[in-house]
C-alpha cells in the first residue's frame, strides 16, 4: 500500500525561468525514478515570502502530490537539503480527509477551466 504525500518547496528567486524549471524537473524525475506516481503538479510562480529567508523576500513555489513508499520522502528531503537552489521545503503524509479535499479542489479547478 502506497501512501500519498504532498511536498511544497521554494526555489531561490535569483534563478532564471529556465533554471527554475530545471530545478523543479530534477525533483519530479527523482520521484518518478523512485517509482512514485505523481498525482498533481503545480507551479505557483514567484510569490512574496511571509518573512525573509537567506536575505530573500520572494521565491518560486512548486507543489507535488505523489503516491510512494515512505523511504522516498527521506531521499527527496536529502536532495532538497543538498540543492542550494532550494530555500525551504515541507513534505507531509496526507490523510484520507486531505486526499478527499485535494480531489474536490482539483475538480473545481478543472470545471472553471472548462467554463473559460
Amino acid at each position: 500500500m502506497l501512501n500519498q504525500y504532498e511536498t511544497v518547496f521554494i526555489v531561490t528567486p535569483v534563478l532564471s525561468d529556465i533554471q527554475m524549471k530545471e530545478a523543479v524537473q530534477k525533483f519530479k524525475d527523482l520521484l518518478v525514478g523512485e517509482g512514485c506516481e505523481i498525482v498533481k503538479e503545480e507551479e505557483w510562480g514567484l510569490r512574496k515570502l511571509a518573512y525573509p529567508i537567506q536575505k530573500k523576500s520572494t521565491g518560486f513555489y512548486a507543489l507535488f502530490e505523489f503516491k510512494g513508499d515512505s523511504t522516498v520522502v527521506e531521499k527527496l528531503e536529502t536532495e532538497y537539503r543538498r540543492d542550494e537552489r532550494i530555500i525551504r521545503f515541507l513534505t507531509f503524509k496526507m490523510d484520507k480527509y486531505a486526499i478527499e479535499y485535494s480531489q474536490k479542489r482539483s475538480q473545481k479547478q478543472n470545471e472553471t477551466k472548462k467554463e473559460e
